[in-house]
């Protein structure tokens, strides 16, 4: 098998990916087929960050709406990223991968508090490690955190996995001539205001020149040949 492309990555997946129907709790089923997946990677020498969202779980300003306070709303979508990510250490410490929970607030005995330090030397043991928490404010979403945590780590790429495999010029769902781009930059992300990430993790991936690879999360092998090299999604980068 040939090397990696990729020696440290930060992998984010939505909530809803790890989804039972319909669309809320956990489909353990499927976290053992990606832990399986991110497990593989680690095997081959990759070194893995992960963010998991929160939304099968709690949507924030979506469910909170005009019911509640926004910042308390986020701060319940953060406590669900928590819960998702130890849901996913568990599984990925079955299956004899360490993993470690790096919060961004303080949570005692659940979790350790997220340092840079800390995340740096579990990385280069082999430990995949876990951001959860988001970044630790209200008003920022979990691809911010995402994006924040593969700057201060070093990323070589964000791999971001979804429900759609690729970016695309309009929602293939509503527009049938909806065009799918292999590579794309963040320029025109931001331009064109595409639905890759929100505005500031793409404006924040631009700024720190971290490549983005979108794709399926169907499949969770995408996740190894992303990590391998294939293109299976769309790129977003700079301008070449």
């Amino acid at each position: 098998m040939s090397d990696p492309k990729y020696k440290r990555v930060l992998l984010k997946i939505s909530g809803e990916a790890l989804a039972g129907a319909p669309g809320r709790g956990h489909d353990f089923g499927f976290i053992h087929q990606v832990c399986e997946v991110i497990k593989s990677c680690a095997d081959l020498g990759v070194e893995v960050g992960l963010v998991v969202g929160g939304g099968n779980i709690w949507r924030g300003l979506k469910d909170g709406g005009d019911k509640m306070e926004r910042s308390r709303a986020d701060q319940m979508g953060m406590l669900a990223t928590v819960i998702n990510s130890l849901a996913v250490q568990d599984v990925l410490e079955q299956k004899g991968q360490k993993a470690k929970v790096l919060t961004s607030f303080a949570m005692g005995p659940v979790a350790e508090p997220y340092s840079r330090d800390a995340a740096e030397a579990y990385l280069k043991e082999g430990t995949v490690v876990i951001f959860a928490g988001g970044t630790g404010n209200p008003y920022f979403s979990t691809d911010t955190a995402a994006v924040l945590r593969a700057a201060e780590i070093g990323a070589d790429m964000i791999l971001l996995a979804k429900n759609i495999d690729g970016v695309y010029s309009a929602d293939p769902k509503k527009d049938p001539n909806a065009v799918k781009f292999d590579r794309i930059t963040y320029a025109k992300v931001l331009a064109d205001s595409l639905q890759v990430m929100d505005l500031p993790a793409t404006a924040l991936a631009k700024e720190n020149h971290i490549p983005v690879m979108i794709f399926a999360l169907a499949d969770p092998q995408n996740i190894q040949r992303v990590v391998m090299g294939e293109q299976i999604g769309t790129i977003v980068e700079e301008e070449q």
